[in-house]
């Protein structure tokens, strides 16, 4: 029988990838996607994409969302009380795992598992430990389709921004950097694949850059990812 499980999702590709793992698996049933919101911006916490395209990305992938709401600059004791609700609310729904897509960065694999420490929940990993190189090019090859909605000028230019991930990406994309963004080098917008319906259809548009909250210096570039009618 298959174990149920809730997938952490951001929306971006390596969470994408890492739920089609599970969904060609003979193990694993998908509860439903776990995402963080912005209240004040009805936008993904990291990614910055609107609340409306999540829902069309879920949608087409035939899931459910289970939403946390946060304020913007939410300190770190709030956080932990919604997600604990979060995860209270998984665990009488009698689900016992949660899937994550990290890669590589130790720091965050120790603090999912320390947050779901005598909850019940187990953490699953399904990319972990496997070369990005090889990540990308599975992610390519299988037919997934995403754009970068989020830069970090500090790490790679700005022009990458509103880009969508192919080959000449690749080619182009500095040698010296992760070619999945694990460190925090870009963010992604995932529009179409294998387990989806149907893609979601966008436009490009307004940019902004987003200020680091330690130097205020600017460093985050933004594009606003528009659902198409």
């Amino acid at each position: 029988m298959k174990r149920k499980i809730v997938v952490s999702f951001s929306g971006g590709k390596d969470s994408i990838l890492a739920l089609y793992r599970l969904q060609q698996s003979e193990e694993w049933e998908i509860d439903s996607l776990l995402t963080t919101l912005t209240e004040d911006y009805e936008r993904t916490t990291m990614h910055g994409v609107r609340n409306e395209l999540l829902e069309m990305q879920a949608q087409s992938l035939g899931l459910p969302l289970r939403v946390v709401w946060i304020p913007k600059d939410c300190p770190n004791d709030m956080y932990q009380q919604r997600m604990k609700k979060a995860v209270d609310d998984i665990k009488a729904d009698g689900i016992q795992y949660i899937m994550f897509g990290d890669i590589f960065l130790e720091d965050v694999k120790k603090y999912r598992k320390k947050m779901l420490n005598g909850t019940g929940i187990t953490p699953v990993f399904p990319i972990w430990g496997e070369s990005t190189e090889h990540i990308i090019d599975e992610f390519l090859r299988k037919g997934f389709k995403t754009v970068v909605c989020c830069s970090d000028t500090l790490k790679i230019d700005a022009s990458f921004t509103g880009r969508v991930i192919d080959e000449q990406f690749k080619e182009d994309y500095p040698k010296k950097h992760d070619i999945c963004g694990e460190n925090g080098e870009f963010h992604t917008f995932v529009f179409d694949g294998p387990n989806f319906s149907y893609p979601i259809t966008y436009t490009l548009g307004e940019t902004r850059i987003v200020k680091d909250m330690i130097s205020k210096e600017d460093r985050f570039y933004y594009v606003d990812i528009l659902p198409s009618v």
